[in-house]
């Protein structure tokens, strides 16, 4: 279907791979544009067959319980982004010569000839807090925006939609780029790079790779994380335009072309007239919330973009001020007799969970839940100094009740081997129980939540209704 914008789908033969909450928006646009749409799902439960009653009533055709076969004559396939690129299905298309796209591919090939620039952002974690602030200071510089991707508006709405935007601010996983080889942002960051989803890359440098397609034809400035060797190394590799600049983020003071923080100050070094003598002040730390350490990077990895746009200092304070983050991120629940309560379920893996305990100074952690394949030695061996003591929950808390006895052996560890609903309310109070006036009980698993919750959004319920019980009973 060759590079360019695909200006007549009539009558192209296009299978889109997998119904969900990309597949079937695909399917419904591709089909209102003539194209002759096949969708293939490899499930065939009552909820897929509900979604393909819908699909079919429209005429678009759906194949259940067949993910694998390349269906007859495809010219094109758009793919729901958690499909792997080692199925049947992909073999046999690159096998005939068939391009596959992802549905970010498809709403960046759909966009109009005047359409909004995408200020685009990648990381292992903390893409989505990044991106709201984005918006947030984006909106305060009078600018119309949304925060679109793999949050909030689906990139699709927002570029086929009445509404006219003058920048979008897009949240981009790494599966998301993978399936996205024209993409070409005004700007991007790369906010950080560990282990995860190795399982559907295959390895370490595949992910890698796949994070830094966002930075491939870059305009104005390429973001990345000082502290992150990684991340900068993506931005040498990358081919971006002429003039396109390497801008880095800091926690410590800045180097010319960086932002970073003096004195509780986020300063810019990069987009100022004399970046070699000055620097910019741009917002306090106090104006980050929460104003933890990674949290004030994800700040000034969106002040980055931000100003890349042209965006004025005053309108980075106002936006980072309007930001309030997402249920279960580092969400303070409750103070109870001198211990602060902080809810960080989003912290699924090792590496935000790490974030998290460097943010406070005396910890009962509670952990566990489904591993993923991870390991936690690294994690609690620079994590010891920060637990007061830990309280273990989940299928897979032995793998961190082993890391902490070679690690952290005289920090007091407790094992709940115990997955009723009763179980949150039991690590609670055993937390309580450990805990001295000026600590913080922080949830913060390192892990997934499935082998006990519907999800980190449950789980973190669960925890703030155990603290809200130990504060009625106070």
């Amino acid at each position: 279907m060759g590079s360019g914008q695909v200006t007549d789908w009539q009558g192209k033969n296009v299978t889109v791979a997998g119904l969900g909450v990309s597949g079937i928006p695909a399917a419904k646009v591709l089909h209102g544009l003539g194209a002759k749409v096949t969708v293939v799902n490899d499930g065939d439960d009552a909820r897929a067959r509900a979604q393909a009653a819908e699909l079919e009533a429209l005429g678009i055709a759906v194949r259940l319980g067949d993910g694998a076969t390349l269906p007859e004559g495809t010219d094109l396939i758009v793919t729901a982004p958690g499909w792997k690129p080692d199925k049947p299905l992909f073999t046999a298309a690159r096998a005939a010569g068939v391009e596959i796209w992802g549905d970010v591919e498809l709403a960046w090939r759909l966009r109009g000839p005047d359409a909004a620039p995408w200020l685009a952002v990648t990381g292992t974690n903390g893409k989505t807090t990044t991106v709201q602030m984005l918006a947030e200071i984006l909106k305060a510089a009078g600018l119309r925006t949304a925060a679109v991707g793999n949050i909030g508006v689906s990139l699709l709405d927002a570029v086929l939609g009445e509404e006219q935007y003058d920048v979008l601010a897009v949240e981009l996983s790494s599966y998301q780029l993978h399936w996205a080889p024209s993409l070409r942002a005004h700007s991007a960051a790369v906010l950080n790079l560990a282990p995860d989803h190795l399982d559907w890359h295959g390895s370490m440098e595949a992910y890698a790779a796949d994070k830094g397609r966002i930075y491939e034809g870059n305009r104005v400035a390429c973001v990345y994380n000082v502290a992150d060797k990684a991340t900068e190394d993506l931005v040498r590799e990358a081919d971006v335009e002429e003039g396109c600049r390497a801008i880095g983020f800091t926690l410590g003071a800045p180097a010319p072309s960086q932002l970073g923080v003096v004195d509780g100050i986020l300063v810019d070094r990069a987009f100022v007239e004399n970046r070699q003598k000055s620097a910019q002040e741009l917002a306090e730390v106090s104006d980050v919330n929460p104003p933890a350490p990674h949290n004030i990077a994800n700040a000034l990895a969106a002040a980055a973009l931000a100003r890349a746009f042209g965006v004025p200092p005053k309108a980075v304070r106002d936006g980072l001020r309007a930001f309030t983050p997402d249920a279960h991120r580092i969400a303070h629940v409750a103070d109870v007799a001198g211990v602060s309560y902080v809810d960080d379920s989003k912290a699924t893996n090792t590496h935000a969970a790490e974030a998290s305990l460097a943010a406070y100074e005396s910890i009962v952690w509670i952990a566990g839940g489904l591993a993923k394949g991870a390991a936690f030695e690294e994690l609690v061996a620079k994590s010891a100094g920060h637990l007061r003591a830990a309280v273990l929950i989940g299928a897979d808390r032995g793998l961190i009740r082993e890391a902490l006895a070679r690690h952290a052996p005289e920090v007091p560890v407790v094992d709940l081997d115990r997955t009723d609903t009763g179980a949150m309310l039991a690590a609670v109070q055993e937390a309580q129980r450990l805990a001295r006036p000026g600590d913080t009980v922080l949830l913060a698993p390192a892990c997934a939540s499935m082998d006990m919750f519907a999800n980190y959004n449950q789980r973190g319920d669960a925890f703030a209704e155990a603290v809200r019980e130990l504060g009625a009973g106070a």
